[in-house]
């Protein structure tokens, strides 16, 4: 039996929420797989490198703020002629708080001079 190591409990953002997606300080935004007060679980087309750290924009009860994660994991999920995309693990710095019926009256993040162009997830069985 595997022991459970998680922090805090999960919570899967819906498509239409704010904090379906983050932004990297540099502009990338990834999708949020899901998110508790102390990480996330982030797929996109940028590769993070495990053991380095980030700043990242997220979308909390606070509003918005930058954190600063560690790259706990990245590894391919998906590979086509086109486009390569990750699925990686990232471990906040410092606690957010979650909130999401709040999270639904605050502005969208995503900018348009940022967002990458994804392939739907694959479902999962």
């Amino acid at each position: 039996m595997q022991t459970e190591r998680r922090r805090g409990s999960r919570w899967t953002p819906a498509a239409t929420d704010p904090l379906s997606r983050v932004r990297l300080r540099l502009g990338r935004e990834l999708s949020v797989i899901d998110v508790s007060t102390s990480g996330a679980l982030v797929h996109g087309t940028t590769r993070l490198l495990p053991g380095t750290h980030v700043d990242v924009h997220v979308t909390a009860s606070q509003g918005r703020v930058l954190i600063r994660a560690r790259v706990v994991r990245c590894a391919v999920w998906d590979v086509t002629a086109e486009i390569v995309q990750y699925r990686g693990a990232l471990a906040f710095t410092a606690p957010i708080e979650l909130q999401p019926t709040d999270v639904s009256t605050m502005p969208v993040l995503t900018d348009p001079q940022a967002v990458e162009t994804l392939l739907p997830l694959p479902e999962l069985a």
